[in-house]
């Protein structure tokens, strides 16, 4: 059974989709048989990926009963990875689609058919703490918050950690907080700086791995692709989501108690 991490955050804004596309590339890049699931009703998975709202068969057709699991799982360039999109939706039935995504059961079946063969299932989730993100936290063994370092964010940081406590001893007994990603850092912003620092001292959880505010988000944003895929040299940017992908596969290793490690012979230099 794939392991399933969950992004989810308070505040709209804080590049929550930007992270969960480029670090669904990068496990796919690192051999994770990955898919991508689109649980936001904006589709900000298919925006992203310059897609209109009626080009792409997914997740609101399969509930609605208008497609099959197997149509609206859409391969990529990148074999390990896929997409389950958010599909076609009429912005009028937004609500409707949010009531199935809540019923009891009903995304867990879905998804036990979409990520079956699958490593890791990445999960979108649109801002706020609705409908849609507690079904995703319901289904998920892992959650990631991204954190804009922003102090307003910083404030809203503590709404969602307690709603995660509440899924886990209620409703979802294995869901682990994988981690609090810092987003949209600014180095040369003392306000920027003063969040991040903030953060480091008052929440637990805290990755090492710093995603910036950087123009190459914007260019990625524009071309309608991940990060990695703008071509040239590696960006440092989207290096930075190679080093998340790292982190988060130690992070679960660990939280699932074992250590990731490669057995090396003992050697001489000379």
């Amino acid at each position: 059974m794939p392991r399933r991490i969950a992004i989810v955050s308070q505040k709209g804004g804080v590049g929550k989709t930007t992270v969960c596309l480029n670090l669904a590339l990068a496990l796919a890049e690192r051999g994770r048989r990955t898919l991508l699931v689109d649980l936001d009703p904006q589709g900000g998975v298919g925006h992203s990926l310059a897609k209109g709202d009626g080009e792409l068969i997914g997740l609101a057709d399969v509930l609605a009963g208008q497609a099959s699991v197997e149509q609206a799982v859409l391969p990529t360039h990148e074999p390990s990875l896929s997409l389950l999109p958010r599909g076609r939706l009429d912005p009028v039935d937004v609500c409707e689609l949010e009531l199935m995504l809540h019923a009891p059961g009903r995304l867990e079946a879905v998804l036990a058919e979409a990520d079956a063969g699958f490593d890791l299932t990445l999960i979108d989730t649109p801002s706020g703490l609705g409908m849609p993100t507690r079904a995703a936290l319901r289904v998920a063994d892992y959650v990631l918050v991204p954190l804009q370092t922003e102090r307003l964010a910083l404030r809203s940081v503590a709404q969602l950690l307690r709603v995660i406590e509440h899924v886990k001893a209620t409703d979802n007994p294995r869901l682990e907080l994988l981690g609090v990603l810092a987003t949209m850092a600014d180095k040369t912003s003392e306000p920027s700086v003063a969040v991040l620092v903030d953060a480091w001292n008052d929440l637990t959880a805290v990755l090492d791995t710093i995603v910036p505010r950087h123009g190459a988000f914007a260019q990625a944003s524009e071309a309608g692709i991940p990060l990695g895929f703008l071509g040239g040299a590696p960006s440092p940017e989207a290096r930075r989501f190679d080093m998340l992908a790292e982190e988060v596969e130690v992070t679960m290793a660990r939280l699932g108690g074992k250590e990731l490690g490669h057995d090396r012979p003992r050697r001489s230099l000379l």
